[in-house]
């Protein structure tokens, strides 16, 4: 057998395994789309926004108190979040362009990206909740900013990068600052793109259970003082998942109805920037 040939059945066999992989990964991303679909659906009705969870045992009820738990804290989060990453990336593509700080920065941004939020939740419960001596809505807060930062600020490098030098040189020929560059030229050029990365972002943390199980914990009462501890969507899904009652069953299957269709959302509306975005370069 030649070295083409052998090369060829190399290419075929890499190229099966990685097919599969592909299908294997779509398989279960499907199967599991799917069943949320089909047994959320059935559970969606007012009540699931309108009433608060009814006690153990009993049925009826609804997650009023989680989904506006859940929409203070990441509220918070991307107010303070959103800000930083923004800023933080302009610096990376602008003010630090090819600096050993801005490299070290940008590690530093994909190694948060792809830590485990737990570890977040973690570091949060040790700086705050622990000082602090409770559980805490703001808290929860800080841990989804934490892992809300390196997502939008990366892809604000990167947007920001995409936009040709001349356009600044042109500003600058008419005596513009730099700032009021990068305000009026380089943020509107790069417009879309960055509102997609804020919708990245608030979309990676709308699921996010572990670091709130160790910062703003729980709370089976309605309530919108961030200081206290507060009730999220994705907490009371993995308790009334954990719990012995159909009832409870049927509402997390709601909720992480919901939350699927929230993210899918945000993800369609990224994507249609992105493409629209490129397609007029």
């Amino acid at each position: 057998m030649d070295r083409i040939k052998k090369r060829k059945i190399a290419n075929k066999i890499a190229l099966s395994l990685s097919v599969f992989a592909a299908c294997l990964g779509l398989f279960w991303l499907v199967f599991i789309i799917l069943s949320v679909l089909q047994k959320g659906f059935s559970a969606i009705n007012w009540s699931l926004f309108l009433k608060d969870p009814a006690p153990p045992g009993f049925s009826g009820g609804g997650l009023r108190s989680a989904f506006v738990g859940q929409g203070i804290i990441t509220v918070i989060a991307s107010i303070v979040g959103i800000p930083i990453g923004i800023m933080g990336g302009t610096f990376l593509a602008e003010y630090g362009r090819n600096s050993k700080f801005s490299k070290l920065v940008s590690d530093i941004a994909d190694i948060m990206i792809s830590l485990p939020s737990i570890v977040v939740g973690t570091f949060v419960y040790s700086i705050m909740v622990r000082p602090m001596g409770h559980f805490s809505g703001y808290a929860g807060a800080v841990a989804l900013a934490i892992i809300m930062i390196p997502t939008i600020l990366r892809t604000t490098e990167e947007m920001l990068n995409l936009v040709p030098w001349e356009l600044r040189e042109a500003a600058f020929a008419l005596g513009a600052p730099y700032y009021k560059v990068i305000k009026d030229v380089v943020y509107r050029s790069a417009a879309a793109g960055l509102f997609t990365g804020v919708l990245l972002g608030v979309a990676r943390v709308a699921t996010e259970t572990a670091p709130l199980l160790f910062t703003s914990f729980n709370n089976p009462f309605f309530t919108i003082n961030p200081n206290q501890p507060m009730p999220s969507l994705t907490v009371t899904i993995y308790q009334y998942a954990m719990g012995p009652y159909e009832e409870w069953h049927k509402l997390a299957w709601g909720a992480s109805f919901v939350i699927v269709a929230t993210v899918l959302f945000l993800s369609l509306i990224g994507r249609f920037l992105i493409n629209r975005r490129f397609s007029k370069r």
